[in-house]
């Protein structure tokens, strides 16, 4: 048997992970140091070093790297990788490794710190010399275990005369070829799949190296075994080989392997040499029907694969495509029994006798599988498994119900020397786990060193930091739990070295600019550092005044020598934590160098990274250490900094305790002023206790009794700290008042002090100002300006907190984001107050307001809590006089209120008097009394015996007045003063009033009754049409549009007392009623029809209705045809009124008419006025019926009814009624010989769609001009539906030629349109002989004349010139026999 390494050849020099030192992922292959186990020694090299002439026992490595298919790597093209990078995984919570997809394009070369390519997943077991350094195992991690045929060896270096044997020879290209190919990588538990790479070492076949009944262990046992033979002899077989293989499986066996595989090797120039031997598959068929009956894959020929030969080629292809296939079925099999095995013990964690230790033993070699696999990720998920799982029993012992191995780790603390991490594997605290006598700091300390080492390999360095600072409390808080015992300081020293440990951690794996590009994740141990610093220097006594004391030095060299001895591995490091943190231990000065160090350091990191709030709160700390080294100075620095941030950001307590220390820090600097004010906000602190409130309320008023030299010097302190302004009430309570009126303030005090205090004065300092034209307010307007009940209620104040967050107008809120500087990620987040700095404090040089109006009240005492104090004033000067400041005087103090808010104002008027008329109801409607309400404001006219006031008499509005009618007196709060009755005296144009004796500023009212009436000689809409006719018809056009009444206006003309001229006052009547008539015919009888609508509120009753003719024709009758009886006509409703024309001879074009009735209201009583009738003047014209039409439809020849889909006879007559009048003669008139013929137009339309109108359905006829002319068209229609249809419509025109001069009257449902309108060229006297079709709507002829051949027009005739006997009339139409759906139209 060969040797691991030849005494010839001197060793190649140690890797960096040899050393102790992190390999950022490169493969190892460096020889194990002499201290290593045997099983160790045997075989790693390293990439670098040249391969070695012989197969090397020992560890060597597996290597898996995932490809795309059908990717060709580089080995293809003969530079094969043999150290590829690792890549790193995304976990996802609580899941497993998931490997980002694969990258397509070759595999890359692996190196010292290079990093993988996506998706290339690089595993590697061998030579993890640095975690089995010192365990003294033997390691044969996935490797293969090959059975050596010794002849075979020696024959091979018999005949290699000299010559490396058969399997040295073959091992480099088994090596090179192995990992060439991708092999895909299926995992259980839905993990995906990869394309891996296999990369193999070998070791000799030992028995002892079996695993042994009851071993689940996964380093100690190889996965693949392999027999290589080279026998062709048939003898030599049956007698030495065929035993050599029966023993080798007997072996196997018994120790349950069944991963096993037979190489035969062909050799040409052995068959040269024995002539005499069988052919070679004779001793292959041989092991196969020997060993592998129902395996026969398990035997493998390898034919002569030292030649470069087609033959050879293919061989070596089907071999190592076997090997692989094994190898990897081997690996995870083995692999998934032991994961299996492992969770059946962590399931019985709950059984008596379970020991965490051991079950960590189990897990963590797992993640030494996963590690030397280079699967960090992977290995990592088991150590957080396992921190999960302790953390979770130790949650479970604080809450009772705690595991009995925890006592192993409830003993006392008596080593802290902080965390380890200078090296990967902290191997004395891995035997104390191992051996169940670590203690908490133990398990922690070296759970989180190995944690530290996998991230640092998955290039997280800044995890290491966050992880680092969530051990360190929750190490604190589990130590509690616990209720472990900890020396005094102890726990300060292991934090503080822990600290620097991971900073210098960090930093030995990044570069500088890296690390100040993510200062974010490491300034929190910065932090934690320094407090752990001081905690330390405050108990061992290195701030006091004096210096440590005998005990201080005891404690100091306790806490020192619980550290131990420094580190080898730190021992020549100048700045390592332990000599920093013993050098900061030494002396007084050398404390105060490395915290202040620490200190002004992390407050920078802080700055710098947006975290103001954090770095504010170490500079509190360093205040307290200045303050404690006699530096009131620096001191004050940092507390105003932090008290400036927590009110702003409204914390409360902290405020409080920053305030007590600014205070002590002010007092040792005689800051007077400051000290005052600072001493106030304490005085009415609510979180102080009651005796410290009263101590600092003493100071203030120890300084505001001390006799002053100068008595002008006051000093001037924010009044929030002394007293809340709470509410103000005014009397009166609209705070509006005449001039000379008294008006009083009752202000509500709440006093912050704990103890009564003796106040000088208490003064309201009031702005005066007069705005333009302000001085003419009326006490209505201001009264309509003011608060209802006269108290207005401030805002509530928080003790400190000068301006809240809800109490002044113009606070503006933003957003507050810290986010990471490496990564731009979002630590935090809020929402903080923009504020100006004097809602933060009082600011300086603050000075009162000089001003002539103040309001004061003099010797009073404030008791703790509400007072109320109340100022009286009488005012002068009309004008506004707003409150701006409140100013407390007490002693040499004064405690002003810059500004009241909410703004607080009281009025001061002078008003002249006025005179307001206004209806009592909504609108006042014509022709009924309607009542008016009269109100005199006195303003500051006196109202005197004898004052009245005179108005001037109309015709159309009469004034109304009762003996009981009164007069009210009003002061001018609307308190009712008097009463007294209202005396009127009436000519024949003037109305005069008398009016009460009032004062000044008061208000009188009365009503009085008013009715307007119509003209005698023209109705009241008639008279308003000819007087203005413009505003009538602009009241017509809005009636139209709103339905609206129509209304008049009348003016009155008033004398007042307290002016010379005469007030003007606009009386607005709304005509109640509206009317509208309408003609109606039959046949030759004419009807005149009155529709009267209501358009007010109110019900009328309607009597003595009555139509006359105004021509007094007495060839005329109106016949009425409505009841005499009186009618109701309510709101919104309408009552139609009909008289029949009844005439015995020709009569006039037009008929001028006039319509009455009587109305009253409905619900008044009997009246002694008598009210006017309501009348409406109208005109009709051309009401004579000229033309009569008649329609007639038949049905088909032979059939009885009219059927749906057949054609029937539509006829039309049109008779002329009477002579030629002179309402014919226009255009269309046409005499001849003293023939008179006129042309119409006929067009019959069907809009119902009732019928289908065959043929044309219009034309123009020719018309005698005479009586009974009649004239008949017939046509064909086809009824659409079955039913009773109505006829179709047929309308009627005179057709007037193109040379008219007239304009053409047409109503909104004219349906011609011009563009279509023609005339046939052989027009003549037939009816039948011109025909003009039409479709749409008519336009106006006078919109322009049309290009080409002028167009004729069309005139609509009068309402009553032609009647249609044949409207409304109906056929009955059956439906036809084929139809099978039956379709009726009701109408």
């Amino acid at each position: 048997m060969t040797k691991a390494n030849s005494p010839e050849q001197p060793p190649p020099p140690l890797c960096p992970r040899a050393q102790g030192q992190p390999s950022h992922g490169t493969a190892c292959r460096a020889p194990l140091p002499a201290s290593c186990p045997a099983g160790l020694r045997a075989g790693g090299r390293c990439p670098q070093s040249p391969p070695e002439p012989y197969v090397n026992p020992g560890i060597n490595k597996v290597r898996f790297t995932p490809l795309t298919p059908g990717q060709r790597t580089e080995a293809d093209r003969g530079a094969l990788s043999r150290s590829r990078p690792p890549s790193t995984l995304a976990f996802p919570p609580g899941g497993r490794a998931r490997p980002s997809p694969a990258r397509p394009g070759p595999a890359r070369r692996g190196g010292a710190g290079r990093q993988a390519e996506d998706g290339q997943i690089v595993l590697v077991a061998g030579n993890q010399n640095s975690i089995y350094e010192k365990t003294g195992k033997r390691c044969q991690m996935l490797c293969l275990l090959f059975k050596y045929d010794e002849r075979l060896l020696g024959r091979y270096a018999l005949a290699s005369a000299g010559d490396q044997n058969l399997f040295t020879s073959l091992y480099p290209t088994l090596s090179q070829q192995l990992p060439r190919e991708p092999m895909e990588w299926r995992r259980s538990y839905g993990r995906a799949p990869k394309m891996i790479h296999l990369e193999s070492n070998f070791v000799q076949f030992k028995e002892e190296l079996l695993p042994k009944e009851g071993n689940k262990a996964l380093l100690t046992f190889p996965f693949l075994h392999i027999y290589w033979t080279e026998c062709c002899d048939t003898e030599v077989y049956k007698t030495t080989v065929k035993d050599d293989i029966t023993k080798w499986q007997n072996v196997l066996k018994a120790h349950n392997s069944v991963d096993w595989l037979i190489v035969v090797v062909e050799s040409d120039a052995k068959k040269k040499n024995k002539t005499n031997i069988l052919p070679r598959t004779s001793i292959v068929d041989k092991i196969r029907n020997d060993f592998c009956n129902k395996q026969s894959d398990r035997c493998v020929v390898l034919s002569d694969p030292l030649k470069d030969s087609s033959r050879s080629q293919e061989s070596w292809n089907a071999f190592l495509t076997k090997l692989r296939t094994l190898l990897l079925m081997s690996f995870t099999k083995n692999l998934g029994k032991f994961e299996d095995d492992m969770r059946t013990l962590r399931e019985k964690r709950t059984e008596p006798g379970w020991s965490f230790c051991e079950y960590f033993m189990v897990q963590e070699e797992l993640a030494f599988v996963f590690e030397m696999l280079q699967q960090f990720e992977d290995a990592l998920v088991q150590y957080d498994e396992l921190d999960a799982l302790f953390s979770q029993y130790v949650v479970n012992f604080g809450a009772g119900d705690g595991a009995n191995w925890l006592t192993f780790f409830c003993q006392p603390v008596r080593s802290w020397n902080g965390l380890i991490l200078r090296k990967p594997i902290d191997m004395e605290k891995r035997e104390l786990i191992q051996n169940q006598e670590a203690t908490l700091l133990d398990l922690r300390s070296y759970l989180f060193s190995r944690q530290c080492t996998l991230l640092i390999f998955l290039q997280r360095p800044w995890e290491v930091s966050q992880r680092a600072l969530e051990l360190l409390h929750n190490c604190v808080q589990e130590l509690k739990l616990l209720e472990v015992s900890v020396p005094p300081g102890a726990l300060d020293c292991w934090v503080f070295l822990s600290c620097l440990e991971v900073l210098q951690r960090i930093e030995g794996c990044c570069d500088r600019a890296q690390i100040d590009a993510n200062v974010s994740h490491t300034v929190g141990l910065w932090s934690y550092a320094t407090e752990k610093l001081k905690s330390l220097g405050y108990l061992c006594g290195l701030v006091s005044e004096k210096g440590p004391n005998s005990e201080d030095l005891n404690r100091t060299v306790d806490l020192l020598a619980g550290l131990g001895a420094e580190r080898p591995e730190t021992a020549n490091a100048s700045q390592s934590p332990y000599k920093k943190l013993k050098e900061a231990l030494s002396s007084v000065e050398a404390f105060e160098k490395h915290y202040l160090d620490l200190s002004h350091a992390t407050i920078e990191m802080y700055t710098n990274i947006g975290r103001i709030r954090s770095a504010k709160l170490v500079g509190k700390d360093l205040a307290e250490f200045y303050m404690r080294k006699k530096g009131p100075q620096k001191a004050e620095v940092y507390l105003q900094g932090a008290l400036k941030t927590y009110l702003a950001e409204g914390w409360a307590l902290l405020v409080t305790h920053t305030r007590k220390q600014l205070a002590e820090c002010q007092k040792h600097l005689g800051q007077i002023e400051n000290y005052l004010q600072t001493s106030s906000l304490l005085a009415g602190d609510n979180h102080l206790t009651e005796d410290e409130r009263k101590s600092f309320c003493q100071e203030i008023l120890d300084f505001a009794n001390q006799q002053a030299e100068n008595q002008g010097q006051k000093v001037i302190l924010p009044m929030h700290s002394f007293a809340q302004l709470k509410t103000l009430h005014f009397d009166p309570a609209n705070a509006v008042v005449h001039v000379g009126g008294k008006l009083s303030i009752e202000l509500t005090l709440l006093s912050q002090m704990p103890i009564p205090v003796q106040v000088d004065q208490i003064a309201i300092h009031v702005h005066f100002s007069i705005e333009k034209n302000s001085y003419r307010k009326t006490a209505e307007w201001l009264t309509k300006h003011k608060t209802s009940n006269g108290v207005i209620s401030f805002p509530n104040e928080v003790t400190g907190f000068p301006l809240s967050r809800n109490n002044l107008p113009a606070l503006e809120l933003y957003e507050m984001y810290e986010r990471s500087p490496s990564d731009n990620s979002l630590n935090t987040a809020g929402i903080r107050r923009q504020e100006s700095s004097s809602s933060l404090d009082m600011p300086s040089g603050v000075t009162l307001e000089d001003g002539a109006h103040v309001l004061k009240c003099n010797n009073l005492t404030l008791e703790p809590g509400v007072n109320k104090i109340t100022f009286n004033t009488q005012a002068k000067e009309p004008g506004t006089y707003t409150l701006r400041q409140l100013c407390t005087s007490v002693g040499k103090v004064q405690f002003v209120l810059l500004h009241i808010y909410p703004i607080v104002q009281y009025d001061v008027y002078s008003q002249e008097p006025q005179l307001k008329v206004e209806p009592m109801t909504d609108s006042l409607l014509a022709g009924i009394p309607q009542k008016v309400k009269f109100t005199v404001t006195t303003g500051h006219y006196t109202m005197k015996n004898g004052d009245t006031l005179q108005l001037s008499n109309a015709d159309a509005m009469p004034i109304l007045y009762h003996l009981e009618s009164k007069a009210v007196i009003y002061s001018n709060t609307r308190e009712k003063i008097s009463e007294s009755s209202l005396r009127i005296q009436s000519s024949e144009k003037i109305t005069s009033i008398s009016l009460p004796v009032a004062p000044a500023y008061h208000v009188i009212e009365f009503e009085l009754e008013v009715m307007y009436l119509p003209s005698a000689t023209e109705s009241a809409v008639e008279k308003e049409n000819t007087t203005n006719k413009e505003v009538h018809r602009k009241n017509k056009e809005k009636q139209k549009q709103d339905n609206c009444m129509a209304t008049v206006d009348q003016k009155v003309t008033i004398d007042c007392p307290w002016s010379i001229y005469s007030t003007i006052i606009a009386l607005t009547f709304c005509i109640p009623f509206n009317a509208k008539h309408s003609l109606l015919s039959a046949g030759k009888r004419k009807y005149v029809q009155v529709c009267v609508q209501n358009l007010s509120e109110l019900c009328f009753q309607l009597s003595d209705n009555s139509l006359k003719n105004c021509a007094d024709c007495t060839d005329l009758q109106l016949v009425p045809l409505n009841p005499e009886s009186q009618q109701v006509i309510y709101s919104k409703q309408s009552i139609f009124f009909v008289w029949e024309l009844k005439w015995t001879k020709e009569l006039p074009l037009s008929l001028q008419c006039l319509f009455s009735v009587s109305f009253c209201p409905a619900t008044s009583e009997e009246q002694s006025l008598t009210l006017k009738p309501f009348t409406y003047e109208f005109q009709v014209e051309n009401f004579f019926t000229l033309y009569h039409v008649k329609t007639e439809i038949f049905p088909p020849l032979g059939a009885e009814y009219c059927k749906t889909g057949s054609l029937c006879s539509l006829e039309v007559s049109i008779t002329r009624l009477v002579d030629l009048s002179e309402v014919d003669r226009d255009e269309a008139l046409t005499e001849s010989d003293g023939y008179c013929t006129t042309k119409l137009m006929y067009e019959v339309v069907d809009n119902s769609s009732n019928w289908a109108v065959c043929g044309k359905s219009s034309g123009v006829i020719s018309m005698p001009v005479a009586a009974r002319a009649t004239h008949k068209v017939h046509m064909e229609v086809m009824p659409l539906f079955a039913g009773y249809l109505p006829f179709p419509d047929v309308r009627l025109f005179k057709y007037l030629p193109h040379h008219s001069a007239h304009s053409m009257q047409l109503d909104a449902d004219s349906w011609i349109e011009n563009d279509n309108l023609s005339v046939d060229k052989n027009v003549d006297d037939q009816a039948d002989s011109s025909s003009i079709r039409s479709r749409g709507s008519l336009h106006s002829a006078a919109s322009g004349e049309h290009k080409g051949l002028p167009m004729p027009r069309l005139q609509s005739f009068s309402s009553g010139q032609v009647f249609n006997c044949s409207t409304a009339m109906q056929i009955l139409v059956i439906p036809s026999k084929d139809d099978h759906v039956l379709e009726v139209n009701i109408t």
